[in-house]
């Protein structure tokens, strides 16, 4: 009688082939890991992992039609079980954020060995989080900064208007012309959003309203 347990089906997606081969033959040196599937962008990915409900996906967060986050949220609304770990060369603060917030179980980045990856994928696989050490460091960080602002007030919904195209790159000119307000009222708005998040800048106001779940990165 045969005991050994079956494989753990993986999902590859990643835009670069190049990339995606090295993960591929990173991956499957490991005699318990099969890449089932491989998608070069993120309406791709997700048509795939429909047809072949892989275990585990491992994402990119930057990919073409839909991004990594994109993903990483449709999976946990249709396919709550299935376990996400994003692979990645971005270690921003956002994105770190922003995909874990979407629901993914782990965060690894491309400098990672063969060996970190096949284990990341094992722990994603039986339901742990798989946090690359610098990603750990940058989380922990970030939760004690936070501990120091405790006086986080939230926003209006025109605050959050005003963030979410602060977060595009808008001027206040083009907010202003987006949102048929004036120059002053943007102003006005801004100030209220440095007060209420503790910011003093607009970089720093976008990436409270990240950490918070208030915003969310657009690919």
């Amino acid at each position: 009688m045969n005991t050994t347990p079956p494989p753990i089906r993986v999902l590859l997606a990643d835009d670069h082939m190049v990339v995606r081969a090295g993960i591929r033959q990173f991956l499957e040196q490991a005699p318990d890991i099969q890449v089932v599937a491989e998608a070069a962008n993120g309406l791709e990915a997700w048509a795939k992992i429909a047809q072949t409900r892989p275990d585990v996906v491992v994402l990119d967060i930057q990919m073409p039609k839909a991004s990594g986050i994109e993903i990483t949220r449709r999976i946990r609304e249709h396919y709550p079980n299935m376990g996400v770990l994003i692979l990645t060369a971005y270690d921003d603060d956002p994105y770190v954020m922003a995909v874990l917030q979407a629901g993914a179980n782990g965060y690894v980045l491309k400098t990672a060995s063969p060996e970190e990856l096949i284990q990341a994928v094992r722990q994603v696989y039986e339901g742990k989080s798989a946090l690359d050490p610098a990603i750990t460091h940058k989380l922990l960080h970030r939760i004690t900064a936070e501990a120091r602002h405790p006086e986080v007030r939230p926003l209006t919904a025109r605050e959050l208007e005003v963030l979410a195209l602060v977060a595009k790159g808008y001027t206040n000119k083009a907010i202003a012309a987006q949102l048929h307000i004036s120059d002053r009222t943007v102003q006005g708005h801004l100030a209220h959003i440095f007060e209420k998040l503790q910011a003093r800048s607009r970089t720093e106001a976008v990436m409270r309203a990240l950490s918070l779940g208030w915003l969310e990165i657009e690919p």
